[in-house]
């Protein structure tokens, strides 16, 4: 069963896109990033620059297909549907992804803008309606678990 975790109340989506894209990998697995043009492009500027990994191997999925085929990450404004090997798809959309069933994770990134957390909280709606399970990663709590911790 495909598994979809929100991780809700993200101050910079864009960095903790990259930091998450890292543990993916490093899990073996490999990912299909959903994204508007912008932010995509805001993303992959991010992968080639991260700090952590020095380079992060990855394609916008209309690249040639001999690239976006070698590529463990790829970037795309919707859901390619010939390139479906990505075991995790990580959606920075406001909509429901295409055929979520065919990934074994989906991994919802939600900033902490409160018209983003309501979309979010439609969106949750639709997967719990469908049968998936849903597990909730609020991120502001940890944040300011942090803050009480450093006081």
């Amino acid at each position: 069963m495909t598994q979809v975790a929100f991780h809700i109340g993200i101050e910079d989506r864009v960095a903790y896109c990259c930091r998450l894209v890292r543990k993916v990998l490093a899990s073996g697995a490999q990912a299909l990033i959903l994204g508007d043009a912008a932010l995509l492009r805001r993303v992959d500027a991010a992968l080639w620059a991260d700090e952590a990994a020095g380079f992060t191997p990855h394609a916008m999925a209309d690249a040639p297909a001999a690239i976006a085929s070698r590529s463990p990450v790829l970037l795309a404004a919707q859901v390619p549907t010939d390139l479906a090997r990505q075991s995790v798809l990580i959606n920075m959309t406001d909509q429901l992804p295409d055929d979520p069933h065919a990934r074994e994770r989906v991994i919802e990134l939600v900033s902490a803008d409160e018209q983003a957390i309501q979309d979010a909280r439609a969106r949750w709606k639709s997967y719990k309606q469908r049968g998936f399970e849903l597990v909730n990663h609020d991120v502001r709590q940890r944040t300011a678990g942090k803050a009480a911790d450093s006081g």
